[in-house]
C-alpha cells in the first residue's frame, strides 16, 4: 500500500474502477467477443463448404459461373489449382489473444469435413483459406472485415482511454487537496520549532479549510499568550530589579567599620546571589519564543562558548567540521551549550566538545553536539530528575541550567539527553533537526 495520502487516495478512487473494467473486459471476451467470433467464422467456413460442394457437383465448365457469383454475392476471391495437394505447414499465431483463429479452424473442421489450411500472415488484408478436393486445392480469399468487428477496438481504446482519463482527473484533484494538508503540516511543523510562518490560506475541501481556520486561531492564542507573559515578566523583571539594586547602593553607602565589615560582605554577596537566581528564573520562565530561526553556523557557535568557556578557566576541547550550516536562533542555542558547558566547568577540569551529524531517517540529518566531561558525573537514576526546574546537586545552583538546555533544545525540535561520558564524568548530548 502507499504510504502517502495522496498515493492512498487515487488508489480509493481508481482502485474499483480499473477492478470494474477489468470484469467488463472479461465479460466482453468470455461473452460477445466470443459469439460474434464462432458466428462470423461460421458464416465463412459455410460459404467455403457450399462452393465446395457446388463444384463437386457441378460441371467443370460451370466452374467460372460459380467464381464469378462467390466473387459477387459472398465477397470471396476463388482460384483453383488442378491435381495440387496440400503440404502440411506450421503456421504461428498472429492473433493470439483473440479466437478468430482457433473459431475459423473449428468450422472449417465442422462445415467443410476436407483438409484445409488457413494463412493469416500473407495478406494484411484478407484471409487465404487452401481446400484440398480430390480434383485439386481450392484457394479461397476471404476478407478479414467478414471475420473480424471494429468494435473489438472501440471497446478496448473506450476502457483504456476511461481509465486513463479518470486516472488523470483523480490525480489532479488529489494532488490539489493533499497539497493543502501538506502545507498545513508543515506550518505546524514549522510553528512547533518556533518559526514565526503568518497565517496559512484555507484552501482544499471544507474540512480541510476548517482545520487551517483552527490553526491560524491556534497560533494567535499561542502569540497572544506569550506576548503577555514576556510583558508581564518584563515588569516583574524591572519590579524586583529596582528594590535590589536599591539594597546593593545602600550597602555600598553604608560606614563599614571593623566590627560589621564581614557581615556586610556576606550580605552584598546573598544580594549578588539573588540578582542572579532573579536572572535565570525570568530566562527560564520566558524562554526563547520571541527570537526567530535564522541561517547559522553551528560550528562558529559552538567555537565562540568554548573560547568564553576557556577565559572563565576551563580547558576546553572541541572537535568539529570546518563547518555546519543550519537555521536556528543562534542565541538560544548559545545560551543552551553556555549552560552545558558552565556546569561542566563546575564539576570537572577536562571538557570535550564534538559536534557531528547522524542519520535521522528518509534522509535527513541530525546536527549532534556532545559535551564530555571528567567529573563526578550524574548516577543514572538520577539524570531524569536533573532535567526538573529548581533541582539542582550543587550549593548556590538555581538548578535550572539543564531544565533551560531542555526548553531550548525541544523548541528547535530536537532532543536531550544525559549519558555517561568515556571520559568518566557526564555525558550531555543533544540532537537538533537540520
Amino acid at each position: 500500500m502507499p504510504r502517502g495520502l495522496l498515493g492512498r487516495s487515487v488508489l480509493i478512487i481508481l482502485g474499483p474502477i480499473i477492478v470494474l473494467q477489468l470484469v467488463a473486459l472479461q465479460l466482453f471476451y468470455g461473452g460477445h467477443l466470443d459469439v460474434i467470433s464462432r458466428r462470423l467464422a461460421g458464416g465463412v467456413a459455410g460459404d467455403v463448404a457450399m462452393i465446395v460442394e457446388l463444384l463437386r457437383r457441378e460441371p467443370p465448365e460451370d466452374r467460372v459461373w460459380i467464381f464469378r457469383e462467390a466473387a459477387w454475392r459472398l465477397d470471396l476471391s476463388l482460384a483453383f489449382e488442378p491435381g495440387a495437394r496440400l503440404a502440411p505447414v506450421e503456421r504461428r499465431a498472429s492473433m493470439p489473444l483473440l479466437p478468430l483463429e482457433e473459431d475459423l479452424n473449428h468450422a472449417l473442421m465442422e462445415r467443410v469435413q476436407r483438409p484445409f489450411d488457413t494463412d493469416w500472415q500473407s495478406d494484411p488484408r484478407s484471409v487465404i483459406i487452401r481446400v484440398q478436393t480430390p480434383e485439386g486445392v481450392l484457394h479461397v480469399e476471404a476478407p478479414r472485415k467478414r471475420l473480424f468487428t471494429a468494435t473489438l477496438y472501440l471497446f478496448v481504446i473506450w476502457l483504456v482511454g476511461s481509465a486513463l482519463l479518470l486516472s488523470a482527473v483523480a490525480v489532479v484533484f488529489m494532488k490539489n487537496q493533499v497539497r493543502a494538508i501538506h502545507r498545513l503540516a508543515v506550518a505546524a511543523e514549522a510553528f512547533g520549532l518556533g518559526r514565526d510562518i503568518g497565517s496559512i490560506k484555507p484552501e482544499g475541501a471544507a474540512e480541510v479549510r476548517q482545520a487551517a481556520l483552527a490553526f491560524n486561531r491556534m497560533q494567535d492564542r499561542i502569540r497572544r499568550f506569550v506576548g503577555q507573559r514576556t510583558d508581564m515578566l518584563a515588569g516583574i523583571s524591572h519590579d524586583l530589579r529596582t528594590p535590589l539594586t536599591r539594597m546593593r547602593l545602600t550597602l555600598a553607602m553604608l560606614p563599614r567599620p571593623a566590627e560589621v565589615e564581614e557581615d556586610l560582605a556576606a550580605l552584598t554577596a546573598d544580594v549578588e546571589e539573588m540578582e542572579r537566581m532573579v536572572a535565570a528564573y525570568l530566562a527560564f520562565a520566558r524562554g526563547e519564543g520571541t527570537e526567530q530561526a535564522a541561517p547559522a553556523d553551528l560550528v562558529a557557535l559552538v567555537q565562540e562558548v568554548a573560547a568564553n568557556a576557556r577565559r572563565s578557566g576551563a580547558e576546553v576541547e572541541v572537535t568539529a567540521p570546518e563547518r555546519l550550516e543550519m537555521k536556528l536562533r543562534a542565541d538560544a542555542v548559545r545560551r543552551c551549550l553556555g549552560n552545558l558547558l558552565d556546569n561542566a566547568r563546575r564539576h570537572a577540569t577536562r571538557i570535550r566538545v564534538t559536534v557531528e551529524t547522524a542519520a535521522r531517517g528518509e534522509g535527513t540529518l541530525w546536527a549532534q553536539v556532545t559535551v564530555d566531561d571528567d567529573g563526578p558525573g550524574i548516577p543514572a537514576e538520577a539524570r531524569e530528575a536533573a532535567f526538573r526546574p529548581f533541582a539542582s546537586g550543587a550549593p548556590g545552583g538555581t538548578g535550572l541550567g539543564l531544565a533551560i538546555a531542555r526548553d531550548i533544545v525541544r523548541a528547535h525540535g530536537g532532543e536531550i539527553a544525559l549519558e555517561e561520558s568515556p571520559l568518566g564524568g557526564l555525558r550531555a548530548r543533544f540532537r537538533l533537526p537540520v
